[in-house]
């Protein structure tokens, strides 16, 4: 199984949700390939490697990327959208890809504290995702969002 988290700039959600994405996949057992990607390269921002490395969740050796520089960027069995910008720039995948666009808000600039939420809803819904990916549930927005933003 093939996972994209697409964003605008590859900074800070989508990293940080590929960090979750590897860690319940290792934790609930799918083998899954997890990437990131922006819309445009720029730089792993150091709040979101802080905040992930408080949970145990190394990501400072994630580099930025853009779509171009992956592997296969055209064979995704699930693309996730954390931002608006990202959904609107993404692009027509094959009928077989699964597409699921959940906004996350961009903490940058803010204080920790609005990382470190951003960072446990990103848990919430990535969690919930491997999950229903390994059980051969249904994938839904509904079903994904983060209880404290449904």
């Amino acid at each position: 199984m093939r996972l994209l988290v697409l964003c605008s700039h590859n900074s800070a959600r989508s990293q940080m949700a590929e960090g979750w994405l590897r860690h319940y996949a290792g934790e609930f057992g799918l083998e899954a390939e997890v990437c990131s990607a922006g819309t445009e390269k720029t730089f792993v921002k150091p709040d979101a490697v802080a905040v992930m490395a408080e949970v145990g969740i190394d990501i400072g050796n994630h580099t930025s990327k853009s779509l171009d520089e992956l592997p296969d960027s055209w064979n995704f069995d699930v693309v996730i959208t954390v931002c608006d910008s990202a959904q609107a720039a993404c692009p027509v995948y094959p009928v077989a890809t699964r597409r699921l666009h959940l906004p996350f808000p961009d903490p940058s600039g803010s204080p920790l504290e609005r990382w470190r939420a951003v960072r446990d809803a990103l848990s919430e819904f990535s969690r919930e995702l491997v999950y229903r990916l390994k059980a051969g549930k249904p994938l839904s927005v509904a079903a994904l969002k983060p209880r404290n933003s449904r």
